[in-house]
């Protein structure tokens, strides 16, 4: 071990040790030792300690630098939707985001689908989940008479793998992680299905299951209606006996002749089933189901738009009450007592196709919409000003949105909570929205430095191409949503 060279402080010390004194060092009685002071270069003045921010720089330049570091963020963050992917890049959805989420693959694209009542009880959160849908058929031309209606039981829909926790129950688990099970039945059609909607009767018999009801609007102008309840029943009753009658449609409407149409809706203050339908001639009827099974449509249309009838929405408050939205821009509000057969409200909501539409169930004057070019809205009919009135103002929607860069296909509100909607659009997109997030003054419209991304999006799901987007009346924060590849 090399040896250290002493240190005359050290020399002194064993002095001490040895019992000598110490030198004294003699100076001047006016001259003062200079004292250094080990804190003295972290000392500033005032003015500096003023100027400088937390990190010693000042705040300006500290606040350029993180605004440099945001933009340099931003043009690399991806976005679904807006960015586009390149050759040989697909999409995965992080796993740590969902919930639960399971992929079915169909044999031909679904265009629309609806989501079925069950008795399983609300607001349920345990898994595995079991969702009952219907859905129409798209098959490609030429193969028309491939096409269906399917009636559908998804089960084991296990919620998403997560740590485990300490206190977990392995059986439990076990349970949670079960593999998805789908089971179908099917009712052949002659054409696509353009909308389908499913209406249930409860029936006087509590421990019988309702009557349900479809409507499919097809692309051959037909209505069909069909009674799936046998179907539905097969799925929990061994030994149900589905014979080819009750694949037959209980009822064929052809008031629209063999114009095409999109837009129907069952009225839920209807019990018995009351039904609204539109064409792209612009002409709106109501068929009516009586006590004994008959069906009856008014012969007279409701007439007012110039072009076709894109969505109807009845009133979830008015029995008599119900708006469409056309390619003319235009939504109007509708009572069916009017002898006129002409809207009470008319608003032109867009300069291009509104081609969706949604009434609140909770909040019953908001209405939102969707166009062609992206843009949904929330309005409150409450500002609408009737025909001929003194007030000719247009009324300002109280949200808009302009996010998506593509049409929307489908827009519907949250069940249960009256300021979150989910939306689809044809980027390739579902997302969900709370309007009733609102921007501090000293907040920009973008989120985490990302531009054109506003507060309210709360998620961004990718699904290509597509149609219809439903959330579960019974099970909290599911949506389930229909694309060129199958369901999601």
């Amino acid at each position: 071990m090399g040896k250290r060279v002493a240190d005359p402080s050290d020399r002194e010390h064993d002095a001490l040790k040895r019992g000598e004194r110490p030198q004294t060092i003699e100076k001047d009685d006016d001259e003062v030792g200079d004292f250094e002071d080990e804190f003295e270069d972290e000392y500033e003045s005032e003015d500096e300690i003023f100027e400088a921010g937390v990190d010693g720089r000042p705040d300006a330049e500290r606040e350029a630098e993180e605004l440099k570091d945001a933009m340099d963020i931003d043009q690399q963050t991806f976005i679904v939707g807006r960015n586009k992917l390149a050759a040989g890049e697909t999409l995965a959805p992080d796993p740590s985001t969902y919930e639960m989420l399971h992929n079915l693959t169909s044999t031909w694209p679904c265009l629309s689908f609806d989501i079925l009542r069950d008795d399983l009880g609300d607001d349920r959160k345990t898994y595995p989940a079991t969702i009952y849908a219907v859905a129409g058929t798209q098959a490609q031309a030429g193969r028309e008479k491939e096409n269906e209606l399917m009636v559908m039981k998804l089960s084991g829909l296990s919620r998403m793998e997560r740590e485990q926790e300490e206190d977990s129950d392995e059986e439990d688990d076990e349970e949670e992680n079960a593999d998805p099970i789908l089971e179908s039945k099917t009712i052949p059609l002659s054409s696509t299905t353009n909308r389908i909607r499913a209406h249930q009767t409860p029936q006087s018999d509590s421990s019988k299951p309702p009557t349900t009801l479809t409507a499919t609007m097809t692309e051959s102008g037909q209505v069909l209606i069909h009674d799936v309840t046998p179907h539905l029943t097969s799925f929990d009753t061994p030994g149900t006996h589905i014979t080819t009658n009750h694949s037959k449609p209980i009822s064929t409407l052809r008031m629209h002749k063999a114009t095409e149409g999109y837009a129907l809706d069952w009225s839920p203050l209807w019990p018995q089933g009351k039904l609204v339908t539109g064409d792209n001639d612009g002409n709106i009827y109501i068929t009516t189901h009586h006590d004994g099974g008959s069906w009856a449509t008014d012969s007279r249309p409701f007439t007012g738009h110039d072009s076709s009838v894109e969505e109807l929405q009845w009133s979830p408050s008015e029995n008599s009450v119900f708006s469409s939205a056309s390619s003319d821009g235009t939504v109007k509000v509708w009572d069916t007592r009017s002898k006129s057969h002409r809207p009470g409200l008319s608003i032109q909501v867009s300069n291009v196709d509104v081609n969706v539409m949604s009434w609140s169930h909770q909040t019953t004057h908001l209405l939102a919409t969707g166009a062609d070019d992206g843009e949904w809205a929330v309005w409150d009919l409450r500002t609408w000003p009737k025909p001929n009135s003194a007030n000719s103002s247009k009324p300002s929607p109280i949200a808009n949105f302009k996010f998506h860069k593509e049409q929307i296909t489908s827009i519907e509100w949250h069940p249960t909570n009256n300021s979150t909607l989910a939306v689809a659009a044809g980027d390739n997109t579902v997302t969900q929205w709370d309007i009733s997030v609102e921007f501090d003054d000293e907040e920009s419209k973008d989120t985490a430095g990302v531009q054109d991304v506003p507060p309210q999006l709360l998620f961004v799901h990718y699904m290509e191409s597509v149609k219809e987007c439903r959330w579960h009346p019974q099970i909290p924060g599911c949506v389930m949503a229909s694309g060129g590849a199958g369901f999601g």
